[in-house]
């Protein structure tokens, strides 16, 4: 099982170098998420410095992220700028030699990507992300590149069933999906029983995960719900089933660790390392 990091790095990508990528390779991860901010604006000469720093350090670029506006705006010169962007994402992943394009779904909440509101669940809104995937993916056929998407209760992809819809929709080799179990623990039932979510998950999405973002959730004694994030093995999460099932369906893509700042990642990575080894489950 390969494990990853998201963060560990400089937020500003120009300022990876070879120190920075070899610090992360110490600190035992065989990949690292990049995040661009701009990817419109990211020159080639910069990416290819980059992309350097990374294969002089053996680190892979386990997944490339990036800002791009809303795939599902309803305004349709604002989502033609999102697929636009996200377009450039993808060709800046072929240059990274990325194991993938990250896609977020988006959210027509004017404070981020990832708020609620409530068109994000109407029908309309999922037509339009499907219309929006499908023209990205015929950028990543055409560049050899995988995309990752992923779902979250707030978003048009709030259960497995409707990732499964959007996948079947597109229809393209493509597009696969970026699991992040904690983004499908809504209510307080999900928060005490995440092995039916876990299971739901991978049921109906295994053949298609291409990556997992690991954390942890927990709940709150407070009003009315508050389900927060928390470090991997650390919550209510089930990771022994979590990555048993996660080497059955995708022993070769990213556990990428992420949401943590730099100094919990460390205490984080060998709660995996110790969880991964109970299980006797080899990592990378």
């Amino acid at each position: 099982m390969k494990i990853g990091v998201a963060g560990y790095l400089p937020i500003d990508w120009r300022k990876i170098d070879t120190a920075a990528t070899r610090r992360v390779r110490e600190a035992g991860f065989s990949g690292a998420h990049i995040f661009i901010e701009r990817p419109l604006l990211a020159e080639l000469s910069e990416l290819v410095r980059v992309k350097q720093a990374y294969d002089e350090a053996g680190l892979a670029v386990a997944q490339t992220n990036g800002w791009y506006e809303c795939l599902i705006h309803p305004d349709e010169a604002t989502r033609a700028e999102g697929i636009k962007g996200l377009s450039q994402l993808i060709r800046i992943g072929r240059v990274l030699d990325s194991c993938f394009v990250y896609v977020r779904p988006g959210s027509i909440n004017p404070n981020g990507h990832w708020w609620p509101h409530p068109d994000n669940h109407a029908p309309r809104t999922f037509d339009r992300l499907v219309d929006s995937i499908k023209q990205v993916c015929r950028v990543a056929e055409t560049e050899g590149m995988v995309l990752g998407i992923e779902g979250h209760v707030v978003s048009t992809l709030d259960t497995p069933q409707r990732v499964r819809d959007l996948l079947d929709a597109v229809g393209s080799p493509a597009l696969k999906f970026n699991m992040d179990p904690v983004n499908f623990v809504g209510t307080v039932r999900d928060v005490h029983d995440t092995t039916r979510v876990i299971n739901s998950l991978f049921d109906m999405l295994g053949k298609d995960m291409v990556a997992l973002h690991a954390k942890d959730c927990a709940i709150q004694d407070a009003h009315v719900v508050h389900i927060v994030e928390v470090p991997p093995c650390t919550g209510t999460m089930n990771y022994e089933l979590l990555m048993r099932r996660w080497v059955e369906w995708c022993p070769e893509g990213y556990f990428i660790i992420e949401h943590l700042p730099d100094e919990q990642v460390p205490a984080a990575l060998q709660a995996i390392r110790r969880k991964a080894d109970a299980l006797g489950i080899p990592l990378e």
